[in-house]
């Protein structure tokens, strides 16, 4: 019979191994009974809130169902506004001047940031030298806010036309979106202007300190964090934008508005002006969803101490 030794070491390995596997087990997870039933009371209280949410959903939505459809004057309404004929004549022209609001949402939205940045840039310049490039950026933004955005329009639309200047362009597609765009810089620059003055002044001390010159900390640190912390204002603006492209009509464009009023025009019946406002509703949802999206990560990442 042939007895084996064990080396060295290899018994006391062995013995570790087995209580590493026994710590291992004993040291797996189990939530207590009262975290439990804190759980399951959680669960059903949500349950139950979405129960009453839609429950109450429902019953608001019949009692204004049951308030319009009870009107006196239902019948005549469901003709001039919501006739599904007229829809479906409408549905592709208002799409097709839908295409037209959407590229003047890119176009006057890229000059609208970068005419306010520009113009928020001149009002927050230090020194003597550049009292007049302040005043002429708070005369700008004074002015143009001020302004009725349809009074700006009918000015630049059917005045710059009057004129009869050489070079000058009469298309009413680009004087409307000129003028969206100088109504909305003088917005957005007060946004700008106020994302720069909330970043602190030692910002740019500490950045002069390590030898950057003024415009450096400018580009290099005041302006990241500015526009950072303006993202959702912003945003809203550019929401408001997309709306009011609409306007441009007013010039003679053939946008989504201006497609609707033709078939008005020519049918006496509203319906295409619900059609047109249905398709800014459906592009303007997904920018106001992402907007509350934004704003709501940036409220959790300043909560917990991060990086705007």
């Amino acid at each position: 019979m042939t007895v084996t030794k064990d080396e060295p070491g290899q018994e006391g390995a062995d013995d570790k191994g087995d209580m590493a596997g026994a710590v291992a087990v004993d040291d797996g997870y189990a939530p207590s009974r009262r975290r439990l039933e804190r759980e399951r009371f959680k669960r059903t209280r949500a349950r139950r809130a979405t129960a009453v949410a839609a429950l109450s959903t429902l019953v608001t939505g019949a009692v204004l169902c049951l308030v319009v459809v009870g009107a006196p004057g239902w019948p005549r309404t469901r003709e001039t506004f919501f006739d599904g004929q007229y829809a479906r004549e409408a549905l592709p022209k208002v799409l097709e001047g839908l295409w037209l609001n959407v590229r003047l949402l890119l176009v006057c939205g890229a000059a609208v940031l970068v005419l306010g940045m520009l113009i928020a840039v001149a009002r927050t310049l230090r020194g003597p030298v550049f009292f007049p490039l302040r005043v002429l950026a708070a005369a700008y933004t004074d002015f143009f806010r001020g302004l009725p955005l349809i009074i700006n329009l009918m000015i630049v639309v059917l005045g710059v036309p009057a004129l009869r200047l050489q070079g000058v362009t009469v298309d009413p597609v680009l004087l409307g979106g000129t003028a969206l765009t100088l109504t909305y810089s003088a917005y957005v620059a007060e946004v700008f202007r106020a994302g720069i003055e909330s970043v602190h002044p030692s910002q740019r001390a500490a950045a002069r300190s390590l030898g950057l010159t003024n415009r450096q900390a400018l580009r290099h640190v005041v302006l990241p964090q500015a526009v950072r912390r303006q993202v959702p204002p912003l945003l809203n603006d550019l929401v408001s934008l997309q709306k009011d492209t609409g306007l441009v009509s007013i010039g003679g464009a053939i946008d989504a508005v201006r497609a609707a009023d033709i078939i008005v025009g020519r049918s006496l019946n509203y319906t295409p002006y619900i059609v047109a406002g249905l398709a800014f509703v459906a592009l303007t949802i997904p920018m106001t969803r992402f907007t509350d999206w934004v704003t709501a990560r940036m409220d959790r990442r300043r909560a917990q101490g991060g990086s705007v």
